[in-house]
């Protein structure tokens, strides 16, 4: 599962600087999982990894949360840019 995790978060973290989700710019928590294969988010288990990988970017403070129309949104932290390039490779 932890492998899992690791893929998810490289997964949401490309997908925010991609669609420039970058500060003031944020999405909807349920956007994140669209695209992802369908072998983790069709069953429980991937479920629960996606959840758990989203805590961590939120915990790990590379993502930004935020309470939006009774729904929670989210973007990438515009300080931490450069440790999200390094995590991601770029």
């Amino acid at each position: 599962m932890l492998k899992d995790v690791v893929f998810i978060k490289r997964f949401i973290l490309r997908k925010l600087v991609t669609l420039g989700k970058i500060g003031g710019s944020h999405t909807a928590i349920f956007n994140l999982s669209k695209g992802l294969p369908n072998h983790i988010r069709g069953n429980r288990k991937g479920q629960k990894a996606i959840k758990q990988a989203i805590k961590e970017l939120i915990n790990e403070r590379l993502l930004l949360s935020k309470q939006s129309t009774d729904e929670q949104h989210v973007s990438i932290n515009p300080n931490k840019i450069k440790e999200i390039k390094d995590f991601l490779k770029l």
